[in-house]
């Protein structure tokens, strides 16, 4: 199929472009810039999800579209709510006008568990806007739909925004770890690997007019997840707890009693959150000392015989 992926070259986006690609489809990438990791069959297109010609050229002979799009942090969503209404929401419905107009087959969107409940600040406003816009779409113009539904996402390729990514870049560079909430919260977190084969799999018909949870299957409160990584580090973290309540983000469940049903889909083969985590270890203390490599498990460094 010919498949574009609004977002893709961001960390969740870019590595469904590699699915989908690795997969036989033809993908199209459109993003503010161009992916570090666009592959030679791809097709890349640099431009604003608000640019309607683009997004019309963008989806011309598309049969489905995916919308990985906008602001995704909750802090940066609270603190420049117009943007996020703008990006996010205007954005969502300039991309669903142009799949109407070139009777795309299916849309799908990425959402996330904070439409669930109250927090999630206007994060979760743009999501609960975008769904309800999509919704209507497939009820008026019969725009078949797909809204993906994630959790914690974590893995290589993401930055600071990514909570895990954080955790263990200022585990590494100060010994210590600042978190907005209590230790008592809890995550289900997914790699992003098998996010994105979900992801995949939500191609089959079965999935169209679905919302779809994806999430991971190792629920961990938060202060063993950094026990873990002072384990895996070999070092005492200090770990400074917020106990912000005005953070946005959830402590035990994003749920609160709303009729958002929708159905979980996880992967039967997952990353170890363990290994996961490793992985993400090795790859950021790679970016803080480029001038070491690897060789048979240990980390060296290039000495000059004399």
């Amino acid at each position: 199929m010919k498949i574009t992926v609004f977002g893709g070259s961001g960390f969740l986006g870019s590595h469904i472009c590699d699915k989908l690609s690795e997969a036989g489809h033809a993908v199209t990438i459109v993003d503010l810039r161009p992916s570090p990791w666009l592959k030679e069959s791809q097709t890349m297109l640099i431009g604003s999800i608000l640019d309607e010609d683009l997004v019309q050229k963008a989806v011309q002979s598309a049969d489905v579209v995916f919308n990985y799009a906008g602001i995704a942090d909750i802090g940066e969503a609270n603190n420049h709510p117009i943007e996020t209404a703008r990006i996010n929401v205007l954005g969502n419905v300039t991309v669903l006008e142009a799949c109407r107009k070139a009777n795309v087959k299916r849309y799908i969107f990425a959402s996330s568990l904070y439409v669930y409940g109250k927090s999630g600040g206007f994060y979760r406003c743009s999501k609960q806007s975008c769904e309800i816009y999509i919704e209507n779409y497939q009820a008026q113009y019969n725009l078949p739909y797909t809204i993906l539904r994630y959790g914690s996402l974590y893995g290589p390729r993401a930055d600071n925004r990514n909570a895990i990514h954080r955790f263990i870049h200022e585990a590494l560079t100060t010994g210590s770890i600042t978190y907005y909430g209590a230790p008592t919260a809890i995550r289900e977190y997914v790699h992003v690997d098998d996010a994105s084969s979900a992801t995949l799999a939500v191609l089959d018909p079965e999935f169209e007019n679905q919302n779809i949870i994806i999430t991971g299957n190792q629920p961990m409160h938060v202060g063993d997840l950094f026990d873990m990584i002072a384990e895996m580090l070999g070092k005492k973290l200090d770990i400074h707890y917020q106990n912000d309540p005005n953070s946005g983000h959830y402590q035990i469940t994003p749920y609160a009693f709303m009729p958002r049903i929708g159905r979980k889909l996880v992967p039967p083969l997952t990353v170890d959150l363990g290994q996961g985590i490793l992985r993400v270890m090795e790859e950021e203390h790679k970016k803080l000392y480029s001038s070491l490599t690897t060789e048979g498990g240990y980390l060296v460094s290039d000495v000059q015989e004399k």
